[in-house]
């Protein structure tokens, strides 16, 4: 369970476990789409990262709403709290629309999604090519903003570990409690000295 000031082990493996699949998944889908040699390979490997990053965001969800975590610091700016609560909310739209586009968008396009050479998910949709084309569109924009997203989590997860050093940080990378690792920010000046 998440203590009131760090996750636990599982939240902090589903979050660092999940970082690197998506990064992977957003690699492999611009070499899909960079090289026609090695596109039906990372295609065979999309599929079924992508239903995995999937099942593993829906777990995400439901261990977040039964383990809450750690609350932002006190002396975190409003603005700066409702941006952090706004990020993740799309940071977790983003990791369930993305691959569900992604099976929309095949099953439009009268694809089959195949997670093995036995496995195959039944479509979501009916064939359409008009409506294929524009999840395809929208499955690519995604992936975009996807990893803007992931770049300002970086930069916000790097400016509380290196800037604020309030242990936001740490509660996630470590699972250290806050208050044993805030830094004095001028450890020369001790009241006791």
């Amino acid at each position: 369970m998440n203590r009131g000031d760090h996750f636990d082990l599982f939240a902090r493996v589903l979050h660092w476990g999940m970082a690197v699949l998506i990064l992977a998944m957003l690699f492999v889908g611009v070499g899909m789409v960079a090289s026609l040699s090695l596109r039906p390979v990372l295609i065979d490997l999309h599929r079924p990262l992508g239903i995995a990053l999937l099942l593993l965001a829906v777990i995400r969800l439901l261990y977040r709403w039964r383990h809450p975590p750690p609350p932002l610091p006190a002396s975190l700016p409003r603005a700066q709290a409702l941006a952090a609560r706004a990020s993740h909310l799309a940071l977790y739209a983003a990791m369930l629309a993305m691959p569900l586009l992604g099976w929309a968008m095949l099953s439009a396009g009268g694809y089959p999604v195949r997670m093995t050479s036995s496995f195959v998910l039944p479509p979501i949709l009916s064939p359409d090519p008009a409506l294929y084309s524009l999840l395809r569109q929208a499955h690519g924009w995604l992936g975009y903003a996807l990893f803007a997203l992931i770049l300002l989590h970086m930069a916000a997860a790097l400016h509380h570990a290196w800037v604020r050093r309030d242990g936001v940080f740490e509660a996630m990378a470590r699972g250290r409690s806050r208050t044993a690792t805030t830094v004095d920010p001028d450890p020369e000046v001790r009241p006791d000295a």
